[in-house]
């Protein structure tokens, strides 16, 4: 073992006993402060920073005697730009909430908690599935935070309206379901959509939604093993047809004239205007987006429902924005850092923060036993979370226009569905 191993093992280990008490319940987490725990620590993030006024100032105010936490909220187009200048300075935060679409990019910046501090069976226990992004094999390299879960709203009264009590529960209903919903006039323009699938130009979350149909379809588009990353976009996994295949065909369909399911084209506002507008039967978007179609359309007649699985699925899966607290090697108060990462990963502090920012928690137990209230869509979040996946993304702006290529490709014609996964193949395999 190398003199640095011996000496991170040393400074985290108080955390080897106090980790698994806090979070099994036993032992209050503020009740008794370790040695070594003291002063401000900073917290940057791309999350509102008014989501944590509030549990932060009750953190602050339990803990003034011994440290205290401070968030700076930062743009997401200039996040990257910002930490890493920030660093370069030596002025950079002692955390920062990483999502899981910079873990590629940032995971170089992070002080890895051991796993001797926090095994991998209590972080297992602690957190959804997704969270395992977040292992590495020398160590963990963020402690799962929030998950903004992709739900599927749906227009009650386009529904109610076609004589249909509520939403398919699987994507095959769709097949059926766009000749039904979808209007045209006597140009034979969209005047009313069913699903906004197809294109990648004016649908949102075009690149979360193909890639939870690749995840649920069975392939996991990027695998880690002993501490490499394989992208497997044209893998068959033991099917006839390679699923990225199936997936990208089943959502193109929709933006093909030709196809009895037509139900979306480019020459359509953008997927979640067209919704708001009542005109757009099912829209595809996250848990924090609730808040903010409900003030953009006061009278729309919205409700949410996890969103649909494939047929006879073994698993129910969907997309999620996760952040995690991690604590960067440049922090130079790093016992402080980690101490305060379990704090904001506590079962008072997430409840706090998902009451405020209505975007759930990411501990299975807080999901677990605050599922049920008068919130109706809280339900649907909270279940939502608990099945959320994604994928080592090396870089969310190329990959961006990966998948933006593998869609218009297939739309064009240039390519077929094989041909466009194994380019988009080759150019994500590229970027690691």
């Amino acid at each position: 073992m190398s003199f640095f191993q011996t000496t991170l093992l040393l400074v985290f280990g108080f955390f080897i006993i106090f980790a698994v008490l806090v979070f099994s319940g036993i032992l209050p987490i503020f009740k008794a402060t370790p040695d070594g725990v003291g002063g401000e620590v900073v917290l940057w993030g791309t999350l509102p920073a008014t989501s944590f006024e509030a549990p932060l100032d009750a953190l602050n105010e339990e803990n003034k005697e011994s440290f205290s936490v401070r968030y700076v909220e930062k743009s997401a187009a200039s996040f990257d730009t910002a930490l890493v200048e920030a660093l370069a300075s030596g002025a950079g935060p002692d955390m920062v909430l990483l999502p899981q679409d910079l873990i590629v990019r940032h995971e170089n910046k992070v002080l890895p908690l051991p796993y001797e501090s926090f095994s991998a069976r209590a972080f297992r226990d602690a957190f959804v599935e997704e969270g395992e992004l977040y292992l590495r094999a020398d160590g963990i390299l963020a402690l799962p935070f929030s998950v903004d879960p992709m739900v599927m709203y749906w227009n009650r009264d386009i529904f109610s309206g076609a004589g249909l009590g509520k939403p398919p529960e699987e994507w095959d209903a769709f097949l059926s379901l766009a000749p039904k919903l979808t209007k045209k006039d006597a140009a034979l323009s969209i005047t009313q959509s069913t699903i906004a699938f197809g294109d990648s130009v004016n649908v949102a979350h075009a690149k979360d939604i193909l890639a939870m149909l690749i995840m649920q379809a069975g392939n996991p588009i990027v695998e880690s093993a002993e501490g490499a990353r394989r992208v497997t976009l044209r893998d068959q996994r033991g099917l006839v047809t390679a699923p990225a295949q199936s997936a990208l065909r089943f959502y193109t369909d929709f933006a093909n004239p030709s196809k009895l399911v037509y139900s979306w084209n480019r020459s359509l506002p953008d997927s979640r205007e067209t919704f708001a507008a009542g005109d757009l039967a099912v829209y595809f978007g996250y848990a924090s987006e609730r808040t903010g179609l409900a003030a953009q359309s006061p009278r729309l007649n919205f409700d949410a429902v996890v969103v649909p699985q494939t047929k006879d699925a073994e698993r129910k899966a969907t997309f999620g924005k996760m952040t995690g607290v991690a604590v960067l090697k440049n922090s130079r108060n790093s016992t402080t850092a980690f101490y305060a990462a379990f704090a904001l990963t506590g079962e008072d502090f997430e409840e706090a923060f998902s009451a405020v920012s209505g975007v759930p928690p990411a501990r299975r137990d807080v999901l677990a036993s605050k599922r049920r209230g008068a919130d109706a869509l809280a339900s649907v979040f909270y279940d939502s979370a608990l099945i959320s996946h994604a994928w080592l993304d090396p870089r969310p702006d190329e990959t961006e226009r990966i998948f933006d290529a593998m869609v218009q490709n297939v739309l064009s014609g240039r390519s077929a569905t094989s041909a466009a996964v194994s380019q988009a193949h080759e150019a994500l395999a590229a970027l690691f």
